[in-house]
């Protein structure tokens, strides 16, 4: 056989495996799922998080200022919003029955609003999910689906914890004495099974722990709390 004749062959069966090796080489960007809360009357009136499958979570939130925290705001007097930006590490049960409960509710391709009358306004949510596959996104003020229900339920507590931990880092960093409110109210929602991921903000919590000039009875709080922090 030509020497010419045997490279053109040698190079066709090489593209040729080199083609059929590329799908199972590509990697499919993580399933994501996203929730947003759109609440001007809350605090903070609006946030998002982004769940991804794989990787660190991300949560970011806005609030208007009082006039007394715009007093203590970093200095800044004219500051009236005040932004909260977080990548944060996610317990794997916590991320598990995320996409569990996303599944449950058909990755919100549907509408799952109730669309009942004369319900209080609790703030305009939105769900979402996108893979390589599907992609859903629905609005709503309420839901009767019982996963989307427990998946607000889930995603708001989250909220209500990351919160926690950004409250905690400014009064560590600016009145100390404050801290051990904060860390009692998080020990009542503990008790109540109402605080759920707690070792997103372990940093902070690791910080007030190790400081001898916070008091005694502060740091053993956000000491129980990281020894009983769930791992849901």
């Amino acid at each position: 056989m030509p020497r010419p004749f045997q490279i053109v062959c040698l190079l066709i069966v090489s593209s040729v495996l080199s083609y059929s090796q590329t799908p199972t080489q590509i990697q499919e960007a993580p399933a994501v799922v996203t929730f947003t809360l759109d609440f001007p009357t809350s605090q903070p009136e609006y946030y998002s998080i982004r769940v991804p499958s794989e990787g660190s979570a991300h949560y970011q939130s806005s609030c208007r200022l009082s006039d007394s925290d715009e007093t203590h705001s970093h200095g800044n007097d004219s500051q009236d919003n005040d932004t909260f930006d977080l990548d944060f590490t996610m317990a794997a049960a916590t991320r598990q029955k995320i996409f569990q409960l996303a599944a449950k509710a058909g990755y919100f391709q549907k509408d799952v609003d109730s669309h009942h009358k004369n319900l209080a306004f609790t703030g305009k949510k939105t769900l979402g999910y996108k893979d390589a596959r599907r992609s859903g996104e629905s609005t709503y003020n309420y839901s009767t689906h019982p996963a989307v229900q427990d998946l607000t339920i889930l995603l708001q507590s989250l909220s209500s914890t990351l919160e926690f931990g950004h409250r905690l880092q400014y009064d560590y960093q600016y009145q100390k004495l404050a801290l051990d409110e904060e860390l009692k109210n998080m020990e009542e929602l503990a008790r109540a099974n109402q605080l759920i991921g707690v070792t997103a903000i372990q940093p902070i919590l690791d910080q007030i722990i190790a400081d001898p000039s916070v008091i005694n009875v502060t740091r053993a709080r956000a000491q129980r709390l990281l020894d009983r922090a769930d791992i849901r």
